[in-house]
């Protein structure tokens, strides 16, 4: 900057002696008379005027150049100052995640910052220079409310503005944003500027959402909610810091009679020691726990109470509180009891039940084979009086249904009583045919029609008398409830469906009212007809033995048409 103007005054310096030497060479030439003295007394004096002149404005040079000096470094320290503050501006925008814009309002034009392309996805190229752009990407939800606060703000009836809203992305989903706007006005006072700020907040409402409703579930549920702090030093049970109104109902205790306190103000006397202790010891290694113990109300009833300590860690991992819930099951305790008084009651009953059975099988035995005994040796004898004979022959019927039905209950008795039956290898045509030999007499009396129709299969873990006394009891049913008024059909068949083996009985004969006896049907001393050899333990003996070696039984009835019985067992 100095050598510029010493070039300058220098420049000034010989056009001012060139123009005075000019002059004084026209002077000379125009002025004859003239001495020489007196011309180089007016070129001296040009001369000195010219020196003075070009001092002045190298004085004045100089002064004007100290002042662009001055005023360059203030303009230097200036755009220093610009500098780092868009630097700062950059910095913070990074670090906020903020998307910044600018708004001129007179010429309607928009600037974002390259957080409109970092946090919603648009290129640079497809950001809109108008407002436009950026009202057009709201949520229509939003839209309407936003427009209203943003223009109340505008006319300058509000003081600030700021506003959530649902602001579209690139890829068309939206995020929401919390937008807040400074204005800048005119010398009159006129909005000329809006500078604003968005920031997305997507997570915070998603997280807000998740809090009302885990709010709204410790409000609403019917379970007590406690929330403890961590501090042990007055009591092993830290002090309570919320309730909610269900933990009222429950014990009685409002905010204002626990808070501050330990839940153990909630034990008494007949609280459950070990239970308390094993507590205490997970809230010292700050463990779940789950205890049920008794528990006492504000008025001092007693309740059960099923209670649970969970802990409670905060964003670095360290334990912040503990949260209880607990649940009122004297309900519960007292259906327990009851079931179990139930149980020891019906256990007696059986054990009871069993030792009549046996002493009343073993007590009628004895006469029971005495009685047969003498109607064999009266058999023998030749009477002569049909009165007498006919009354000899219902009498020995009676007997041998007694001696039957004493044998049934022995078999029921047996199947209860065991736990575990002898099981074998076991040929399902073998077995019918063994059957089918016992039952001879019977088929050759009633011809019934029979269809057989078993695979050649072995069946493992089966007890082999079990399952001959099913099939004498099914077969014999089917044989003596048949339709007196159409020749009987049986159809016995087996078949193997993936692990289950199926054996079927059907018949034609009379039939059972499924809708009557439909849960009657496998019932002790159930009749479902007035057949005079029907005893009603036919059926409930065939189901125990099922079930005893593993197997389920279904029946299928109509009145008038027939039955169907379906027994499963798993094949091998």
């Amino acid at each position: 900057m100095k050598k510029y103007s010493n070039k300058i005054t220098l420049i000034y310096l010989v056009i001012l002696i060139s123009l005075a030497a000019i002059g004084q060479f026209v002077f000379f030439n125009n002025t004859k008379n003239s001495s020489d003295s007196l011309i180089n007394s007016f070129y001296l004096k040009d001369v000195f005027y010219i020196v003075i002149s070009t001092l002045l404005f190298v004085f004045l040079l100089r002064l004007k150049d100290n002042r662009n000096v001055a005023i360059f470094e203030k303009l230097k320290i200036t755009n220093n100052e610009i500098a780092e503050s868009n630097e700062r501006y950059d910095i913070v925008a990074k670090a906020t995640s903020d998307t910044i814009w600018d708004w001129k309002i007179e010429d309607d034009s928009f600037v974002w910052n390259k957080g409109i392309q970092g946090v919603f996805g648009y290129k640079k190229e497809d950001v809109g220079k108008t407002s436009k752009w950026w009202f057009d990407r709201i949520h229509p939800e939003d839209s309407l409310k936003m427009s209203v606060k943003l223009y109340s703000f505008l006319e300058q009836k509000t003081e600030k503005w700021q506003d959530e809203y649902q602001f579209q992305c690139a890829d068309g989903s939206y995020k929401y944003v919390l937008d807040r706007g400074f204005l800048m006005k005119d010398s009159d006072g006129k909005p000329i500027r809006m500078i604003g700020a968005i920031q997305d907040i997507t997570k915070q409402k998603a997280e807000e959402q998740r809090l009302r409703l885990l709010e709204t579930v410790i409000t609403q549920t019917k379970e007590a909610v406690m929330i403890t702090d961590i501090d042990t030093s007055d009591n092993v049970i830290p002090n309570i810091i919320y309730i909610n109104s269900a933990f009222t109902d429950i014990t009685g205790y409002d905010a204002k009679d626990v808070i501050g306190k330990s839940p153990v103000l909630l034990f008494g006397k007949k609280s459950d020691v070990l239970e308390l202790e094993k507590l205490k010891t997970a809230i010292q290694d700050y463990k779940e726990c789950m205890i049920e113990t008794i528990c006492y109300k504000k008025n001092n009833e007693e309740y059960w109470v099923n209670l649970s300590m969970i802990p409670v860690t905060n964003s670095e991992g360290e334990h912040s509180h503990w949260i209880s819930i607990q649940r009122d099951i004297t309900e519960e305790k007292e259906k327990q009891r009851e079931r179990e008084q139930l149980i020891r009651e019906l256990t007696q009953n059986n054990k009871d039940l069993k030792q009549f059975s046996y002493i009343t099988s073993h007590n009628l035995r004895a006469p029971l084979s005495n009685l047969t005994g003498l109607l064999n040796l009266v058999e023998d004898m030749t009477i002569e009086n049909p009165e007498l004979n006919e009354i000899i022959n219902g009498f020995s019927k009676s007997t041998h249904l007694l001696n039957e039905t004493i044998n049934d209950l022995v078999k029921v008795v047996i199947i209860k009583d065991n736990t575990s039956i002898h099981k074998e290898k076991v040929s399902v045509k073998e077995i019918f045919e063994n059957v089918f030999s016992q039952l001879s007499f019977l088929i050759s009396t009633h011809k019934p029609i029979l269809k057989i129709d078993l695979e050649d299969i072995t069946i493992l873990n089966i007890n082999k008398s079990y399952l001959e006394s099913i099939f004498l009891n099914l077969l014999t049913n089917a044989i003596k409830y048949k339709e007196p008024t159409r020749q009987l059909r049986v159809s016995i068949s087996s078949k193997v469906i993936g692990d289950n083996l199926l054996l079927t009985f059907k018949d034609n004969g009379i039939g059972i009212d499924m809708e009557r006896n439909k849960d009657k049907i496998f019932g002790l001393y159930q009749r479902f007809h007035n057949h005079p050899d029907s005893k009603g333990l036919g059926l409930y003996l065939v189901k125990s033995q099922v079930e005893a070696m593993g197997g389920t039984i279904s029946v299928a009835s109509t009145v008038g048409k027939g039955t169907t019985f379906t027994i499963t067992f798993k094949y091998n």
